[in-house]
């Protein structure tokens, strides 16, 4: 299986580093081909320009302006995110792939007479993501509602695609933890990956 690896954090010294470093090293191992795309490294800009939004609702979206990103997107059959969540949220530069690659006639098909969208990404079969949050369970859960996985889930994966297989591995209280529950996470999350 051919795998993105989508890391997006601003520290290359960050625990999602060593979680993504984790993940591309199991699959790998595994004979999966990984292709590791950090955004910020890469120079990724996640700001949508106005021709790109001008052209969104047009029946031929040209996705040129995002190239290779969506190049790297259309050739995967797996996509695996790895973020820290801030505010409850993706960041900043997540959020603008998303917007800029996750587009029209690349992701998705829009409704000339505005209903449903189509999904367009048929290639992806994988759709992971692995998470930190310095909140604990329950303020994910029980006060926020988890609000990354059903974006994650209900939004960009059903609109996306059909019949993935979807999971969102999260690490809470990650402000509090110490590097014994660190490493123990990383084990978790090579365990994990030693399964795709």
């Amino acid at each position: 299986m051919r795998i993105l690896v989508v890391l997006a954090h601003p520290l290359e010294d960050s625990f999602a580093a060593s979680v993504a470093e984790t993940v591309r090293g199991t699959l790998a191992a595994n004979g999966h081909a990984v292709d590791l795309l950090d955004l910020y490294r890469e120079g990724f800009d996640p700001r949508l320009t106005p021709s790109e939004r001008s052209r969104y609702f047009e029946p031929s979206y040209d996705p040129s302006d995002a190239e290779p990103f969506v190049s790297r997107l259309k050739q995967a059959d797996g996509l695996v995110l790895v973020f820290p969540q801030w505010w409850f949220n993706f960041p900043a530069i997540l959020k603008g792939f998303f917007d800029r690659v996750f587009a029209p006639g690349i992701a998705f098909e829009n409704d000339p007479d505005g209903g449903r969208i189509q999904p367009r990404l048929g290639n992806i079969r994988l759709f992971w993501a692995f998470t930190t949050t310095g909140s604990p369970w329950w303020v994910v859960h029980l006060y926020m509602g988890n609000p990354v996985r059903r974006l994650l889930k209900r939004g960009i994966a059903a609109f996306c695609a059909k019949g993935l297989d979807f999971r969102l591995v999260n690490l809470y209280d990650m402000d509090r933890i110490g590097d014994r529950k660190r490493k123990a996470h990383l084990l978790r999350v090579e365990r994990l990956a030693g399964r795709i």
